[in-house]
């Protein structure tokens, strides 16, 4: 029997970059940490900003809520959401340490207090049924997705929401092809004008071929709903170049 999709394509993802995901991308991360978000806007043509405020957008808040910020890196939502409703208690997970003393810096010196962790994202070290929001941007095309996933599913209480964001293989054949095309480009020169180091210097195609593999809107959205998530719904940006996902944990019964 064959595996069901979503195995399959997580399969075909950890044999393609589980060694990458292991053992190497700390090191891009590193790097890219102190001009990781001028380097976002350069690259996205300034629309990096945009992105993040319909991402925003799309949160519900109430005062009293704990939200997690999974992949944080920069702490850019965890910012944004604090900014817009100081009420909320707001943690934050990465495994770079790079990115997360640049986000510290940057939280800090708004005035505000995010609850940072560093570790592994696929064993979130968080109790069952702890927080009324986790988010994921930018990050889920460097994870196994399933593991990542579940773990959001498993502190996320009962009725609470989980927030997605990240590029996305667009379905469009020519769509696709031009942002490869674009994309190749792009993290040359972006490269070049931030002067990146080795390590992400050489992770360039790695980021192509990452993207490929990854799913589309709608496959993400079968994804969630595998993974009893519900209520799932889907946004799309740039002709499926980017993809917001909201779902929901399931109340008892």
């Amino acid at each position: 029997m064959n595996p069901p999709p979503l195995a399959a394509r997580e399969m075909a993802r950890e044999e393609r970059f589980g060694t990458i995901w292991t053992q190497e991308l700390n090191q891009v991360f590193a790097d890219v940490a102190p001009y990781y978000d001028r380097a976002n806007r350069f690259a996205s043509l300034g629309l990096w900003r945009c992105f993040l405020d319909r991402f925003v957008g799309t949160i519900e808040t109430r005062p009293g809520q704990r939200a997690l910020d999974v992949c944080a890196g920069t702490n850019a939502v965890g910012i944004a959401l604090l900014e817009r409703e100081p009420g909320i208690e707001v943690h934050a997970i990465d495994r770079s340490g790079n990115m997360q003393e640049v986000g510290r810096q940057r939280a800090q010196a708004k005035g505000l207090r995010i609850h940072g962790v560093i570790g592994d994202v696929h064993e979130l070290p968080f109790p069952d049924n702890h927080f009324d929001i986790v988010t994921l941007q930018w990050a889920s095309r460097h994870l196994r997705v399933e593991r990542v996933f579940g773990e959001i599913h498993r502190v996320l209480k009962p009725g609470g929401r989980f927030y997605h964001c990240d590029m996305l293989r667009p379905v469009n054949p020519l769509v696709e092809k031009l942002y490869y095309g674009y994309l190749r480009f792009c993290l040359a020169f972006t490269g070049f004008v931030f002067r990146s180091g080795p390590a992400a210097l050489n992770a360039k195609q790695y980021f192509l071929n990452a993207l490929q593999m990854f799913y589309s809107a709608e496959e993400l959205s079968i994804v969630m709903r595998e993974l009893r998530y519900r209520d799932v719904a889907a946004q799309t940006l740039l002709a499926g170049m980017i993809g917001f996902h909201r779902a929901t944990k399931a109340l008892p019964g």
